[in-house]
């Protein structure tokens, strides 16, 4: 049998180029090729990492519990198959204790594990920003089937502008003008905390590389609090089904420096778009190519 010290002195070149291999891996590759993560290493947020982490580490546990078991069971067919030659049933054994308690308690603590990691990495996304604290505050309103984004108190004299969008009109070959979708648009590096309320049915606000989606419900607003901490484009959508065109039913995400965040706010406000859109909010405002004029004549034929 191996002494230990040459089990050690065999350990030690698998180590080595297992570490080797990791250190070739992209940053995509080392968080098992989840989306928020490019080439620079820089996570799309501050919660980005601890979310991949969760998702990868839990499915090393999974998997390394997977290979243990299914070796078990393919040893026990083997070892204990039926002989040539065998008749009836084999010993049977009943109420062998430690493996009772091993069986049941191993599963309990993977699950107590799991959940507990879950928790943690939870409650720590879904800490909010302190009032003092946030530098960006945006309210998502969710449509069938758009969305609108308004800007709280954003600009120099402490007004709030919006943008309101219609849904996705793909072309007949499924092409999509994605510069037409509705866009929030976020400074880097900045506290922002974002309102999700929804007009009409359940909807969930998902921003793919921001890994975390969150349900938005008539009745009871939800809110996430982040830090975006790289610039680019981002897609978004809503998560939950909600109707006939919930497909259409898409946004972008463009992260940008603090000045760009700035000239974007200064030109909601040039284009007239402040206030509260909830005050004189229009479900027929939603339709491509009607505007709030043509939504509220509409709406008065109607009755």
């Amino acid at each position: 049998m191996p002494s230990k010290r040459r089990i050690r002195w065999a350990a030690v070149p698998v180590i080595a180029a297992a570490a080797a291999a990791l250190a070739g891996c992209t940053p995509t590759e080392l968080h098992g090729y989840l989306p928020g993560f490019d080439e620079s290493g820089t996570p799309a947020t501050n919660q980005t990492e601890q979310l991949a982490s969760l998702w990868t580490g839990s499915w090393i546990v999974l998997l390394i519990v997977g290979v243990i078991t299914w070796g078990l069971m393919l040893w026990a067919m083997v070892v204990y198959r039926r002989r040539k030659g065998q008749t009836g049933l084999p010993v049977q054994l009943r109420y062998n204790m430690p493996i009772e308690i091993f069986f049941t308690s191993v599963p309990m603590i993977l699950v107590v594990g799991l959940f507990a990691f879950t928790v943690r990495v939870q409650n720590d996304v879904e800490k909010p920003w302190a009032d003092d604290e946030v530098d960006v505050h945006v309210t998502a309103i969710a449509k069938q089937w758009a969305w609108d984004f308004q800007y709280d108190e954003a600009t120099t004299g402490g007004e709030t502008v919006y943008d309101m969008g219609v849904q996705a009109q793909p072309a007949a070959d499924g092409s999509l003008e994605r510069d037409e979708l509705p866009t929030l648009v976020l400074p880097v590096d900045k506290k922002v905390t974002i309102d999700l309320t929804s007009r009409d049915v359940i909807h969930s606000f998902w921003i793919v590389d921001f890994l975390y989606k969150k349900d938005m419900y008539i009745g009871h607003d939800n809110s996430w609090s982040f830090i975006p901490t790289r610039e680019g484009h981002y897609e978004g959508k809503c998560a939950e089904l909600c109707g006939e065109y919930h497909s259409a039913m898409l946004f972008n995400v463009e992260v940008v420096s603090e000045s760009e965040h700035e000239q974007y706010i200064a030109g909601l406000e040039a284009a007239g778009q402040i206030g509260d859109v909830n005050e004189e909010y229009n479900r027929l405002q939603n339709l491509p190519g009607t505007d709030g004029v043509e939504a509220d004549a509409e709406t008065e034929e109607g009755h």
